[in-house]
């Protein structure tokens, strides 16, 4: 699964105020090879602080840190300003194109954390055909000072048009999922499937499966565990443990759904599904530090050697490679038996870890000579119409391995179809997954037409998920609705960047989210608890016989709160009582699946900042000297520094310190007060400026002075006190930007300041500091992350009714006005309310 780099637990346990548990305190060390000799205490440890930490992106205090150190109380801005309803202005000459005669026009539907159980509730829009009532109420805005949003939209700008188009989302087909939907009755089966992959629920196109076992299965597994079987004439061609488990059945299921709810999509979409490999049989490993001395093999499928897993290696003579990909070879051919047709393999899931649980490690060279010499070839032979899919591993070191294998000269590139990404960190710190890495996505995505790598080239998210345990047994709401938040963002940001779809991990887990033989459990949108359905019988178990986790992170909180509580709180009643958790990930993931169906294609849109006076801003009124939007919970180590339009939230709120850092403030998972600050160099994954410690005696954050450019009023440098002929520049994002344009999101980095893009805006006062490097298509701020006010907009006419949708996210505790505009002319006005997400489609 997910990499969990070098965990080493380390002091005592102590009592953390979350739901009532007590977890435990754990660091984080960089070496990436891990200790499998404390796999068991790194798991736990490990898992039970991040579950801790997940409440910090929900804030818990009503203050916050200014950039003068003093804590103020921070109440929503809007509160005393007028919302807007939702007004569609329809008349426009460059709109009707979006609008089909007589259909009714736009629709709008909305999940807002303010009112948990209306999930995808339809908002009432009003059609005003006089613009001067546009007019009107913005003048009545600017009077509070406060300002509104301009989320500029152009339907005829297709971000990637020589690209594949967004192939669809889905999630992953484990045992795990299976042993789950098995405990389910027939009406809480039904009820999955149709919430999964049926018309009225996610509609999931895409999902995924292991090849053999993987950490969410009951234990380690394979199809041929006869030691030299080379040819595999012992391979299980039924794969009988897959079919006793359930997964093949669930596939067939999904598949049957799919083709039913979407028959327009089927023909060149319909249901597709990669498999992936976790280890190959124990015998064909290489021994691990952790066998006996003198072992010809690994004892166990768990860990791995370095640099690669197999025992003889990857070269043209290695017995044990060309037997392992003889092995995809017989596993597709039985599942294709069964009636499952794998869309595309991946070579390894995550190869640069050796993971505590089951695992192959590959570094670049590796996998490339075994694509070359076995994997590529042996599929090309007996299944050239299943894609490969290689690197399925994190975002840090995608751009590095694409630079090495998919060079027309290596012998690997003309077998792969496609690239594979996970969303995960790595690292201790679970909070940064999802965080990191979209601005390697544009990379990416340049690199492919820098290299000239064939046009059909697949780019796809295959696996996300949120850890430690779930949100039903931690039972904070918050927290479950800020994983939600992390989800839609970092979807919508793929897309932005490229992308061609999203693969959630496991479909549906238990109420603790396992079973996971290592212990590792995490999250799932949906969740079975079977125990709390209305015919279960008396006395059911909560945990049923393949949980063998026990309550590692004590008392599931969700089972103690009522079908009416857990109503109210935005899990369906109507679902409880056939056994199924519904959370708030699955509305929110939804917003995005039901509407950006398979042929569909990001277009341009970026919230820009706020029209009229600038220095009102979106989140901030005119001489307010504190942002706005709550507290600012990117303001964390690892976090990547961008440029986005000026929102006048905390999260474009800088102080230079005494100690000459630019410095952020933000609220941990306590509630207290947090600090971060620029780095001194860049990432050299990212390839950016990072946030870092502002520990001075650690050495990694920068150290500035801001003087005045010769001859140009009000423009600074941004002087690095370490060397004075360094200055921040703005590094723009090498595909342009993608879907957002060029002000969504460029990076920061260290140069000459004699480049033009070295020159800033920086107001002491306010906290901004903005950059005039895009001046001509409007100013942009220095942001912790990503502004709280996000936007995806699609062209989705290929299989849908509506000729595009507008995905609006707004992460802030206060709500935001806006405007939106396609090509310039409005098309709608409204509100959207604090961590809520709205979806509008033009019909």
């Amino acid at each position: 699964m997910k990499s969990k780099q070098g965990y080493e637990p380390i002091g005592e346990e102590r009592p953390l105020e979350l739901g009532g548990r007590g977890d435990s305190s754990s660091s984080h060390n960089d070496d990436n090879n891990g200790d499998a000799t404390t796999k068991s205490t790194l798991m736990m440890g490990a898992a039970a602080v991040i579950l801790a930490t997940l409440a910090f992106l929900i804030g818990r205090s009503t203050t916050t840190s200014t950039p003068g150190g003093e804590e103020t109380a921070i109440l929503p801005n809007l509160n005393n300003v007028p919302t807007r309803i939702c007004e569609i202005y329809s008349s426009s000459h460059t709109s009707s194109k979006l609008l089909k005669s007589g259909s009714g026009g736009i629709q709008m539907i909305q999940t807002s954390f303010a009112e948990p159980s209306k999930q995808w509730s339809e908002v009432a829009c009003v059609h005003v055909k006089n613009r001067r009532h546009l007019q009107e109420q913005d003048e009545e805005l600017q009077q509070q000072e406060y300002g509104t949003a301009q989320i500029n939209i152009d339907f005829d700008k297709v971000a990637f048009p020589d690209r594949p188009p967004i192939l669809g989302f889905g999630g992953a087909f484990t045992e795990a999922a299976a042993l789950n939907f098995n405990s389910l009755s027939q009406q809480g089966q039904d009820a999955v499937i149709e919430l999964l992959f049926g018309k009225s629920g996610l509609g999931y196109t895409l999902g995924r499966t292991h090849i053999n076992s993987c950490d969410f299965s009951v234990e380690s597994y394979s199809h041929d565990d006869t030691d030299g079987d080379f040819t595999l004439d012992d391979f299980d061609t039924e794969v009988t443990h897959d079919l006793e488990s359930g997964m093949v059945d669930m596939m067939l299921l999904a598949q049957k759904s799919v083709d039913e709810s979407f028959p327009k999509e089927v023909d060149e979409y319909g249901m597709r599904i990669i498999a992936s490999p976790w280890s190959p049989p124990s015998w064909m490993k290489a021994p691990t530090s952790d066998d006996v001395e003198g072992a010809l093999h690994a004892e166990l499928m768990t860990g791995s050697a370095l640099p690669v897993c197999l025992r003889d290696g990857v070269g043209e003579d290695s017995k044990y490679a060309a037997s392992w990909a003889l092995f995809f070879d017989k596993f597709i051919t039985a599942y294709a038996n069964h009636g499952v047709k794998f869309y595309g393999v991946t070579v390894q899931n995550e190869p640069e870890f050796p993971a505590p649980w089951d695992a192959c490690a590959y570094d670049v060279s590796h996998e490339g000579d075994f694509i070359a010499n076995h994997l590529g070839p042996q599929l090309q032979k007996s299944h050239p119409d299943v894609k490969l899919l290689f690197f399925d591993h994190n975002k840090d070191h995608m751009v590095k391995w694409a630079n090495e294998l998919l060079a027309k000269d290596h012998p690997a590139s003309k077998y792969i179809d496609g690239t594979a990404v996970h969303w995960y960190a790595g690292g201790m710190d679970r909070l940064l997954d999802g965080a990191q890495g979209n601005p390697n996505m544009h990379r990416m995505v340049s690199e492919l037409d820098v290299m000239d790598v064939r046009k059909d080239h697949v780019l796809l998210g295959s696996e996300a998920c949120h850890c430690p345990t779930t949100g039903y047994a931690g039972g904070d709401l918050s927290i479950a609705w800020a994983r939600a938040m992390r989800n839609v963002h970092t979807i919508l940001a793929d897309l932005a960047a490229g992308s061609n779809g999203f693969i959630e991990w496991n479909l549906i887990l238990d109420s603790i989210g396992g079973p996971n033989h290592l212990g590792n459990l995490c999250d799932s949108p949906v969740l079975a608890v079977p125990h709390r359905a209305l015919d279960a019988e008396k006395d059911f178990p909560a945990q049923l016989s393949f949980e063998h986790a026990g309550h590692p992170f004590g008392e599931v909180h969700g089972d103690n709160k009522t079908r009416e509580e857990l109503n109210a709180e935005g899990s369906p009643a109507k679902y409880l009582d056939v056994g199924v958790v519904v959370q708030p990930m699955y509305y929110y993931v939804g917003h995005i699946t039901r509407f950006v169906r398979p042929g569909s294609r990001a277009v341009h849109g970026l919230v820009g900042a706020s029209a009229g006076d600038p220095e009102v801003r979106t989140f901030r009124p005119k001489g307010q000297r504190v942002a706005g939007g709550g507290i600012n919970d990117l303001a964390r180590n690892g976090i990547e520094v961008t440029l986005w339009p000026c929102e006048g939230s905390t999260r474009q709120e800088w102080l230079l310190n005494e100690q000459k850092q630019l410095q952020v403030f933000g609220h941990d998972w306590l509630g207290a007060p947090t600090t971060s600050c620029l780095a001194k160099k860049p990432d050299k994954d990212f390839d950016g400026l990072l946030l870092t410690t502002c520990n001075i005696d650690e050495n990694k954050s920068g150290l500035f002075e801001v003087l005045p450019v010769e001859g140009k009023q009000s423009k600074v440098h941004i002087v690095s006190s370490n060397n004075k002929k360094s200055c921040l520049v703005v590094q723009p994002l090498r595909n342009n930007g993608g879907a957002y344009g060029p002000r969504g999101g460029p990076q920061v980095n260290v140069g000459s300041c004699d480049h033009p893009w070295a020159e800033w805006g920086f107001d002491s006062i306010t906290g901004e500091i903005t950059s005039s490097a895009f001046d001509a298509l409007g100013g942009v701020c220095l942001t912790t992350g990503w502004p709280f006010l996000q936007v995806g907009a699609f062209d989705t006419s290929a299989t849908t009714a509506a000729n595009g949708a507008v995905i609006v996210t707004n992460e802030a505790g206060e709500h935001a006005n806006y405007v939106i505009e396609n090509r310039g002319e409005t098309v709608l006005a409204a509100s959207i309310p604090p961590k809520s997400i709205q979806t509008i489609t033009f019909n």
